[in-house]
């Protein structure tokens, strides 16, 4: 069973409906003991951070969720939150990755946020095993994680270079919403799903 962790984000119910597009069991949940029960761990987000921390830790979810020793997928909100800081807001995260969470400079033509299709580069994880480098994925986003050698595993370009996927451990993230990715996002999924 996959666990969806629910704490009213954006786009947990496209995550369901992803996962119930491959034919997998997934539950949408706060439940401390489903989750810590599931085969995988999906940490979806779409919001603010310091509003989400603070609900996180008001349900003592930022300790379960570091806790958790099954494979973590964490998207897009869900990746910076899993960083150990983020400009939004001066926030502390979760720690999990010792990774910067920044602003776009918004310097010039860039738009902020990004928000649309780009290139997904320098795959290096079984999380791409049906990826190639060059694949388009879809963005939206105004903060980024910076370039981590030890935890980088894709890596894409909108003004700055940063990491569009992060990987510690049973922990993985992309910046990305594979969800809403097309082909390239469930060739994600069902590689998470193999792990």
């Amino acid at each position: 069973m996959i666990a969806i962790i629910d704490y009213n984000a954006g786009n947990t119910r496209s995550v369901l409906f992803a996962m119930n597009r491959l034919n997998v069991d997934a539950v949408l949940t706060s439940d401390h003991s489903k989750i810590q029960s599931a085969d995988k761990v999906i940490f979806p987000g779409v919001g603010e951070a310091s509003t989400t921390m603070a609900f996180l830790q008001n349900q003592g979810l930022d300790q379960l969720i570091t806790s958790l020793r099954q494979p973590v997928l964490g998207i897009c909100l869900g990746l910076q939150l899993m960083c150990k800081h983020s400009e939004e807001n001066d926030t502390k995260c979760l720690g999990i990755f010792d990774v910067e969470v920044k602003r776009f400079s918004g310097e010039g033509d860039l738009k902020v946020p990004q928000m649309g299709w780009n290139q997904i580069m320098h795959l290096s994880s079984p999380l791409f095993a049906k990826n190639h480098d060059g694949d388009y994925a879809y963005f939206v986003h105004s903060y980024y994680a910076e370039l981590a050698d030890e935890y980088t595993i894709a890596q894409t370009t909108h003004g700055e270079t940063f990491s569009s996927a992060l990987h510690r451990d049973n922990f993985f993230a992309t910046q990305f919403h594979p969800e809403k990715s097309g082909n390239v996002g469930e060739n994600i999924l069902k590689s998470f799903l193999e792990l």
